[in-house]
């Protein structure tokens, strides 16, 4: 078969996203080896499916529907999520759109359980995301920062390089840095990433610069890992680009090392929180509680239907609407006004806490269990929140007031 010809080679065509070509491939060679086509590679499986399933459709509408029903009942018994179905199908059913094999998708498709829209996993919290970039690796740091504050895919670092960041001022203020996603692709997006974010990127950077390393607008902006005394973990000199699927794993390995990771339960099939969705759905979240949530999906890279077409607004625009949101989006540089907000939110669980304790020592009073005498002899160091008066105890708030329960 002439080259131009090869069905695999037709099938990667339609991928030009090599992540998304890694796993249609691996998914594409179960349903080969599931079928046990012959074959001792998967050029010459996709060959032989090939030319059995233009010979006879019917055969191959016939193991589809095996494979998708095999698939089903796995589902069925919570071995898999029901959402993941797809997945396993999608795979086949390009491959063949791609080779020409005719089929009745409809048919095929028709019997797939319709799974629910949204995941139960959460964001991140910020407590997190400070433990988990104390992890020492320097790459690390400026990877989740400049993630959680725009919202990039974690396959954008194949493309990012260092001129594509640019720092934006105000008044001789850096207030955000500008970045040009997937540059030069059809997939092609600006966004914005906060001060912090660059300024620990540029720290990064300098690092590099310092150690010899010829920085510039072709640099990758992560890097492998280099020894500053030996080049046994790479020479300093001669870097080499970090693929995402890398940097996956360095998160995976620094979520595990800062105790943010804990061995899954009986039946759980996921973590609270993904390794690198998580910063993508924390911009998200974030986001649209300081922004309309049309700019937060621009920002993202987001299709907006018709607003593609006939919605406009100037980067400046965009950038004033950015810095609405770069206080929740710091994990360090917060503004004065952003972090009295955080000081009332924990004076509010205070007292909520308060009021919980309190609840529980009435209920101990009630039935006879302590005395006021056991509660001041007891909870003496805790005068400065609690008291007895007359038979009552007092919760003293924030502001020296008391609340008599």
């Amino acid at each position: 078969m002439e080259e131009f010809d090869d069905p695999l080679m037709l099938f990667k065509d339609a991928l030009p996203n090599h992540l998304t070509r890694d796993r249609y491939e691996h998914r594409l060679d179960l349903f080969f080896k599931f079928l046990e086509i012959d074959g001792d590679s998967l050029e010459i499986r996709a060959e032989n499916f090939t030319k059995k399933s233009k010979e006879n459709p019917n055969w191959t509408t016939s193991v589809i529907l095996k494979y998708i029903r095999m698939h089903k009942e796995r589902a069925e018994k919570k071995e898999i999520s029901t959402a993941t179905l797809p997945n396993y199908y999608k795979p086949i059913k390009l491959f063949c759109e791609m080779n020409d094999i005719t089929l009745n998708w409809k048919k095929i498709t028709r019997g797939i359980p319709r799974a629910k829209r949204y995941s139960t996993d959460r964001i991140p919290r910020l407590e997190e995301i400070k433990q988990l970039i104390r992890y020492p690796d320097r790459r690390l740091k400026p990877a989740i920062l400049v993630m959680m504050s725009s919202g990039i895919r974690i396959g954008a670092w194949d493309y990012l390089r260092w001129g594509d960041i640019t720092p934006v001022e105000k008044n001789g203020k850096l207030v955000a840095a500008k970045i040009v996603v997937y540059h030069g692709e059809a997939e092609e997006y600006p966004t914005f990433i906060t001060p912090e974010a660059y300024e620990s990127l540029k720290e990064y950077m300098d690092f590099r610069k310092d150690h010899r390393e010829n920085i510039t607008e072709k640099s990758w902006v992560l890097r492998d890992e280099f020894d500053v005394a030996k080049s046994s973990r790479g020479i300093a000199t001669i870097p080499r680009k970090l693929q995402s699927s890398g940097l996956k794993r360095l998160i995976e390995r620094a979520l595990w090392a800062q105790n943010l990771r804990k061995p899954l339960k009986s039946g759980e099939k996921r973590h609270e929180f993904k390794t690198d969705h998580g910063f993508r759905k924390y911009f998200k979240t974030i986001s649209e509680k300081h922004m309309k949530s049309l700019h937060v999906e621009m920002l993202m890279g987001h299709a907006t239907g018709l607003a593609d077409n006939y919605y406009r607004i100037s980067d400046d625009e965009m950038l004033e609407e950015y810095m609405k949101a770069v206080p929740a989006l710091s994990v360090y540089n917060v503004p004065v006004e952003f972090e009295n907000e955080q000081i009332k939110n924990i004076q509010d669980e205070m007292m909520r806490l308060k009021f919980d304790f309190v609840t529980v020592l009435r209920a101990l009073k009630e039935s006879n269990l302590i005395s006021n005498e056991d509660i001041k002899r007891k909870f003496m160091t805790m005068q400065n929140h609690f008291g007895i008066k007359n038979e009552a105890i007092l919760v003293k708030d924030t502001d020296g007031s008391e609340i008599i329960f």
